[in-house]
């Protein structure tokens, strides 16, 4: 319920209550010229400076808002009131509106104080006017004020509760422009690390290589032509391949290793073209039956696989790595082993290149994202394991494990 929900019924009883004064002022002026009642030309003269006294009200300046001008009019307006009631009963009609008036204009607790000496002087000139005292005159004042006062006080928490529901709704909005902000600059992070860790598992690895395979080169320049050439092949057919890969960013495509087959054969030709830039003997093994996987989890697995193995060529000092894919009943599994001179996985060192630490932290970041799991067993000396595992209702189109 809106402010404006309460206003537009409040000026619509504001119209009726004119209306009612003005049907009962005219009620009691009748009824003294039709029953030739002693005092009726007093009785329509005083009817008539209660009708002018009303009407002078919404002219003041501003009535609500100034208690001296609202306390003048109220206490002109009970005069009014009171005249009329000493000359006929009928007079008591009024006292309903005038009510319904004072506890409008009126602080509340000064507004039910008005009300209740109203209701006295109605009750008292009534009595007056019968010579005797009636339970009619004196339930009817009696219930009249407090319906008066009934009707006024739930309107007014009415409108409280109205109130102070506007301002939480004004505080909500304002909560959720923020969220909203707040989460636009939250996706903002997420796809800047995301891209980071793509431009570090593709083209920084991807340099790197170019790099050590000129730098071969160079080393067997100009005594081994056919060494040389071969470092130069692999070192353009690198380049080509992140030429691929700059290009997928732009599409936002799946990589291009993927795109050509299965996860399986995208990594056994990673783990056959990194053994024959390095020279170290990388294998790879598949168990299980392959399965396909959605293309998040798949790229998730091949990027890994290549950190894993571009640490190793370049931190391990290793002879042999092997690479191993399960896929097993309930999760999809790769493993990447090698022999080289290990580290402490607790440690503030371990194999995380020179390119700002996206080694280790940037595996674990991209199993996390989609609800798996990364380990590393490893101990100076004595090689390293990387292992990373997903759930198995991560495949498309077999039954979770549950």
């Amino acid at each position: 319920m809106n402010q404006e929900t309460l206003i537009q019924p409040l000026r619509t009883l504001r119209v009726g209550l004119h209306l009612l004064v003005a049907a009962l002022l005219a009620l009691a002026a009748g009824r003294a010229l039709v029953e030739q009642a002693p005092h009726r030309s007093a009785v329509v003269a005083a009817a008539v400076l209660l009708a002018a006294v009303y009407a002078a009200g919404p002219a003041l300046p501003r009535p609500r808002r100034s208690r001296l001008a609202a306390a003048t009019w109220m206490t002109a307006l009970a005069a009014a009131w009171l005249l009329l009631l000493g000359l006929t009963p009928d007079g008591v009609w009024l006292a309903f509106p005038l009510f319904l008036t004072q506890l409008h204009l009126l602080p509340a607790r000064w507004g039910t104080f008005a009300v209740a000496v109203t209701t006295v002087a109605a009750v008292a000139g009534v009595v007056l006017h019968q010579g005797t005292v009636t339970s009619g005159a004196v339930i009817g004042p009696v219930i009249g004020a407090a319906v008066a006062v009934a009707a006024v006080l739930g309107y007014q928490a009415l409108y409280r509760e109205s109130e102070q529901r506007r301002r939480l709704i004004e505080q909500l909005t304002a909560t959720r422009a923020d969220l909203a902000a707040a989460e636009h600059t939250a996706g903002v992070l997420a796809e800047r690390e995301r891209l980071a860790r793509e431009i570090h598992d593709t083209l920084a690895q991807g340099l790197s290589s170019i790099q050590l395979l000129l730098r071969a080169a160079q080393r067997a320049m100009p005594g081994q032509p056919d060494v040389v050439a071969g470092h130069v092949e692999q070192a353009r057919q690198t380049a080509q391949d992140n030429l691929a890969e700059t290009r997928r960013f732009i599409r936002a495509l799946s990589p291009p290793a993927l795109e050509a087959g299965s996860l399986p054969a995208a990594l056994q030709r990673l783990c056959a073209t990194t053994g024959a830039r390095s020279g170290l003997a990388v294998h790879f093994h598949l168990d299980g039956t392959a399965a396909p996987l959605p293309t998040p989890f798949e790229v998730a697995l091949l990027r890994i696989a290549q950190s894993a193995l571009a640490n190793t060529v370049r931190h391990a000092g290793a002879t042999r790595a092997e690479v191993t894919l399960s896929y097993m009943e309930y999760h999809v599994a790769l493993d990447v082993v090698d022999n080289g001179v290990g580290f402490d996985p607790d440690g503030d060192t371990g194999p995380q290149g020179d390119d700002g630490g996206f080694g280790l932290a940037a595996m674990r970041a991209r199993a996390a994202e989609l609800g798996g799991t990364l380990t590393v067993e490893s101990a100076p000396g004595q090689g390293a394991a990387l292992a990373v595992s997903f759930a198995h209702q991560t495949v498309e189109g077999t039954p979770t494990s549950a």
